[in-house]
């Protein structure tokens, strides 16, 4: 309990806030616990007993209001709080000093509560910064990293078309210069050539696009077995007759 209360000084001051006015119980608690801000906060097990006794040495009396009963001073009461007005001054500067005390310690703490939380904020936004930034340079490492795989791939697709079309052209200049200067024969085996070519690049440009498991390589090969044979069988033979 509060030093402020001493020995029979919560009785004196319960005279002076009966004094004031009639009270019950209940309010004569609140009323302690404004005045002290809240430090000190009496049970009912504390103030009814007292008020009690306060009856009991005819000090106060009270009516039942309400199905409340409300204390008030007696003569007895207002006789006693004056003789011991002094003590009361004493008490009320007290109360006041305490009062001051606390409110004092509570604008501490805030402070020290805001400082405290001022802190967090600042490093929470240090923090949130240097994410930030980590974040970037990830970002922008990835994005060159992406940038250089894409010109390594253009690079090798350009060199692959560069070669195809040298492949191309000489193969072009080797058959038109074949078909100008060869015999018939020559020129059947020149488009016979061509015509393979144009057959294995569309094949080889098929399975790039779809993917060759083994099944598939097989039914290939086999077909191209079959095809092989007709060729001799139906086609070869029927041009040497």
């Amino acid at each position: 309990m509060s030093p402020v209360f001493g020995h029979g000084r919560l009785r004196l001051y319960l005279l002076k806030l009966l004094e004031e006015s009639p009270r019950h119980g209940y309010e004569v608690i609140r009323l302690l616990q404004d005045r002290f801000l809240g430090v000190y906060s009496p049970s009912p097990g504390t103030i009814y007993p007292r008020l009690a006794r306060l009856e009991a040495d005819g000090l106060v009396t009270h009516e039942v209001v309400k199905g409340k009963k409300v204390y008030s001073l007696t003569d007895k009461g207002r006789a006693e709080l004056e003789r011991r007005m002094d003590e009361l001054a004493e008490l009320e500067e007290e109360i006041s000093a305490s009062a001051q005390q606390f409110a004092r310690q509570v604008q501490q703490d805030v402070r020290e509560t805001v400082r405290s939380l001022r802190e967090e904020l600042t490093k929470a936004a240090r923090e949130m910064r240097r994410r930030d930034r980590v974040a970037s340079k990830e970002a922008w490492r990835e994005t060159k990293e992406r940038q250089k795989e894409e010109w390594r791939r253009h690079k090798e697709h350009w060199r692959e078309q560069r070669a195809a079309w040298a492949r191309e052209w000489r193969q072009n200049w080797e058959e038109a210069w074949r078909t100008a200067t060869g015999t018939a024969e020559e020129v059947a085996h020149l488009k016979l050539e061509r015509a393979l070519r144009a057959f294995v690049e569309d094949v080889r440009e098929s399975v790039g696009r779809t993917g060759l498991t083994e099944e598939g390589l097989a039914e290939i090969q086999a077909a191209l077995e079959e095809t092989a044979a007709r060729i001799r069988t139906e086609i070869l033979e029927r041009c040497e007759e």
